[in-house]
């Protein structure tokens, strides 16, 4: 007899687990050491910099001009771009000091030309090329995760949590997936403009930030800088040079910085939030000869609490979970066989999310939040609960989630859970780790997946990665032919680190036929994948146009698992090779071009937009790329790309046009159009795919703000609306109304008729946060 999940001793082993390791960590803690003499801040990273300390209280208004900054060493900076180590053409001052309860950062941005400031947001979080003051700080003193706070001229908050060194990993994600820029924290800045350019203070305090002290001893790493956006022109500190993509996010080049007496403080945090609404959707009578109207109404109430158990462990618990305001998913177009990929967008599963990371190549992944509160369709499925522990005991970082859904339909109610570990092992840039997930149903069915990876810095710029990966799925086990290595994945990937010079990647991965993680994604099984990528960088000089020039080669190839002992030709599922030629301008703009070759043999019809059709077979096609980004420092500024070849047995041309315009620090209006253009004269079959997304962005101040996000796919013929009016009163209260419609397009598709509006929904929702 099967067990249901909501018997099993898994909330029990939570709770027990959340005792110990808090008992672990508070043992860990300890008090008093006296502060050390501020210093002046070091010229190279070897030196640690002991962070001085003010000597008296400031007023967080923007100028710093208080005597206790007088006191304080501007940092040495240098240019990053666009030439690294040139002149800088504007005089940039930015001093950083702490008291027992915050970090202090105050940044004199002298500019000779203030009317070219760039302050075009007003919406939190959103940057939209504008002039930036940064600091992150590696607040583990890992030289692998960081916390990424920066600001406007305007004063617009922007935060965000680094993972993985800032190393992309791909999968279609904002910044590679090493960026979470939907993390969100408690700490405040202000700015003020001049004639002589903009000036910013920041405040950050200790409880928002995850550290470890020793007697009060905490040490971290910290990178600051200001980005010039309208000359693409970057000061940085410390002086890291261009030589890896992203180099001025990079936790592993940071400056080692050190505070005294500085202690854990553990603030406990209760955000209850009410939301009401009202709507109505489309249903097909049991007759099925027309579309009647139900109508709806909303009423929710729920809580989030976060506490933080020590001084770099936070515990967070979730009742009635609620998403209303996360933005829509952009819609999108698939002509290939696999699934599509969507990032996840709601703020609760992005806290800290770098720590659940296990990406094994591309989109794929082995934990992915979105399969918890949505169904396959991205339907949402009510959370009734959970909690989150995340953070770092001793030399452990350490994440654990524990979440329980309702049952919709056919679909049972579920119990989602991840527990994630790893450290450092063999030297300050290498790590070993394991994870668990687990997605338990209440009749009985479960999927359970394991998994081990190691980072590991050879030398120099050289690093192994090594995964292994099992999974355990109900349905497979009861299967007598149940075979441990087809629920496996095996991946290994030698890469060099760097953007400048010669790097390369290879990379091999092997998955069994019933690989399947019940709370990740992948695109395919039963596969051995050899791939890799080889380019050489460099940057032309001062008197070039370029910043850099950068040609590379790819290449991959996929051979079907059960057909390998055929040979390799006939096991081919996928291949591919594509050269390209990168060209950054001094300017910030980007051009690429090159060609592509692909192979794709098809076992089965390949399903395509209007009845459109592809016959199982093998295929060799290519297609010739085009793609060039206007730097966002531009008031006014597009990007746009044109793909044209062969496509299967007919040929394809695929353009986007997406412009941006900042009309004003208040407005920014944005457009993208996506076209595809499918012939198969043999055939006589042709499809076109249009894809347009409209944007507007509206704020009167940091806060009150409105989104309006309109989407037409022709695939679908579906109009999608999204809109979002929020009102922050502070940080933690907001008042937010969103609206939502889907209309049909195309009404005739189908009989009966479908109605002209699918859905229409309209939902308030408050939310205050105590702090306690």
């Amino acid at each position: 007899m099967r067990r249901s999940c909501f018997h099993s001793p898994r909330v029990r082993l939570v709770l027990l687990g959340v005792l110990l390791m808090t008992a672990t960590a508070r043992a860990q803690e300890t008090t008093n050491g006296p502060p050390l003499e501020s210093t002046r801040a070091p010229e190279d990273r070897e030196t640690a910099f002991v962070l001085p300390r003010l000597i008296a209280p400031i007023v967080l208004d923007g100028p710093s001009d208080e005597a206790a900054w007088e006191a304080i060493a501007p940092l040495p900076m240098t240019m990053f771009e666009p030439l690294f180590g040139g002149q800088k053409t504007e005089r940039t001052e930015i001093r950083i000091a702490y008291d027992d309860h915050y970090v202090y950062v105050a940044g004199r941005l002298y500019d000779s030309d203030p009317a070219g400031l760039r302050g075009n947001s007003l919406y939190r979080d959103r940057y939209s090329g504008d002039d930036v003051f940064s600091i992150l700080l590696d607040t583990f003193d890992d030289n692998e995760n960081a916390l990424w706070f920066f600001t406007n001229p305007n004063g617009v908050r922007f935060d965000m949590a680094v993972s993985n060194d800032a190393n992309f990993t791909g999968g279609g994600s904002p910044f590679g997936g090493v960026v979470n820029n939907s993390w969100n924290t408690f700490w405040d800045v202000a700015t003020v403009r001049t004639d002589e350019g903009w000036f910013a203070e920041m405040r950050i305090p200790f409880s928002s930030l995850g550290f470890q002290d020793d007697a009060g001893r905490v040490e971290m790493g910290v990178i600051a800088y200001r980005l010039i956006s309208r000359k693409n022109e970057r000061h940085i500190y410390p002086a890291i040079p261009p030589n890896w993509s992203m180099a001025f996010g990079k936790p592993s080049q940071a400056q080692p910085i050190v505070l005294e007496g500085v202690y854990s403080q553990k603030p406990l945090y209760v955000t209850p939030y009410v939301l009401g609404g009202a709507g109505h959707s489309a249903q097909l009578n049991n007759a099925e000869t027309a579309y009647d109207r139900l109508n709806d109404t909303t009423t929710e109430a729920g809580f989030d609490i976060k506490y933080n158990l020590t001084s770099n462990l936070t515990l967070d618990l979730t009742a009635n979970t609620d998403f209303a305001q996360a933005e829509a998913d952009d819609q999108q177009v698939n002509l290939t066989r696999f699934s599509l990929f969507f990032p996840e967008k709601r703020q609760f599963f992005q806290q800290r999310a770098g720590i659940f990371e296990f990406s094994t190549g591309g989109s794929s992944r082995l934990f992915h939040s979105r399969r918890i509160g949505l169904d396959d369709d991205g339907n949402p499925v009510r959370i009734y609960g959970g909690t989150r522990l995340v953070g770092r005991l001793g030399n452990w970082d350490v994440g654990l989630l524990d979440m329980q859904t309702a049952k919709v339909e056919d679909q049972p109610a579920e119990n989602f859970g991840v527990l994630r570990l790893r450290r450092n092992v063999f030297n300050e840039n290498s790590y070993a780790g394991g994870i668990v997930t687990s997605r338990l149903g209440a009749d009985g069915s479960y999927n359970i997946a394991t998994g081990l990876d190691g980072i590991f810095r050879v030398t120099g710029d050289e690093y192994l990665t090594v995964q292994w990966a099992q999974t355990f799925d109900d349905d497979v086990i009861e299967n007598d032919a149940f075979d441990l290595a087809e629920t496996a994945l095996l991946r290994a990937t030698w890469t060099r680190r760097r953007q400048e010079g010669f790097n390369y990647n290879i990379s091999l991965t092997r998955s069994g036929s019933d690989y399947n993680p019940g709370v990740g994604f992948i695109r395919r099984n039963g596969f051995t994948r050899l791939g890799g990528w080889t380019a050489y960088g460099w940057f032309p000089g001062e008197t070039s146009r370029f910043r850099q020039v950068t040609p590379s080669l790819e290449a991959s190839v996929f051979f079907r698992n059960d057909l390998l002992g055929d040979g390799l030709n006939r096991a081919i599922e996928s291949a591919s090779i594509g050269h390209d030629w990168q060209l950054e301008f001094k300017s910030g703009d980007n051009l690429f071009v090159g060609p592509e070759v692909v192979v794709e043999d098809l076992v089965e019809p390949l399903d395509l937009p209007d009845a459109a059709t592809v016959p199982a077979g093998r295929y060799t096609f290519s297609t010739f790329r085009v793609f060039y980004f206007m730097h966002d420092g531009r008031l006014l500024r597009a990007n746009a790309s044109a793909e044209a070849g062969t496509f299967y047995d007919g040929r394809r041309l695929e353009i986007s046009f997406a412009p941006t315009w900042n009309a004003s620090r208040h407005l920014e209006l944005s457009a993208e159009y996506l076209g595809n253009f499918v012939r198969f004269p043999d055939r006589d079959q042709r499809f076109d795919v249009h894809l347009v997304r409209l944007r507007t962005q509206a704020a009167l101040n940091t806060k009150l703000s409105t989104n309006f996000f309109i989407q037409y796919n022709s695939a679908a013929d579906v109009i999608s609306a999204n809109a979002r009016f929020r009102y922050n009163f502070r940080e933690g209260n907001d008042l937010w109304i969103v609206y939502n419609e889907g209309l049909n397009a195309n009404r005739h598709r189908e009989t009966p008729f479908l109605p002209f509006t699918d859905t229409r929904t309209i939902l308030l929702k408050y939310t205050h946060t105590f702090g306690l």
